[in-house]
């Protein structure tokens, strides 16, 4: 038996009635502080383990402010994964650029930048 169900995206990521209001607390204000959280790490040369920590602490405060803010529900295992993904894509992001940045800041003899998340070895 096949049993239909559609799905929309919209409804798979937020469940408030506006997507502005997803992208205010989660893409911004929850996404801002996983990049700097990510650069964080980097900067103090900690391992990249250390962001999905932070990602799923940042998750949870991100869906108490969608919980505190907007009514939307405080304990939803589906919200909150949404809200931890968001987090640890910037949080990664946040990391490899500080780290890319710190390799060839500080190693420059060595490498050289290829791209903004990027090193490479000088060549000979």
């Amino acid at each position: 038996m096949y049993l239909a169900t559609t799905i929309s995206i919209p409804e798979f990521l937020y469940e408030e009635d506006s997507f502005g209001v997803f992208v205010l607390v989660t893409v911004i204000l929850g996404g801002g502080a996983a990049a700097l959280s990510g650069r964080a790490i980097a900067a103090t040369w900690r391992p990249r383990g250390q962001v999905v920590a932070y990602s799923f602490i940042l998750g949870a405060a991100v869906r108490f402010f969608h919980f505190a803010l907007f009514g939307g529900t405080l304990l939803s295992a589906h919200y909150y994964l949404v809200d931890c993904a968001v987090c640890l894509a910037f949080g990664l992001l946040g990391f490899r650029a500080a780290r890319a940045a710190q390799m060839v800041t500080q190693y420059r003899w060595i490498n050289v930048p290829d791209g903004l998340l990027r090193w490479r070895k000088k060549r000979p």
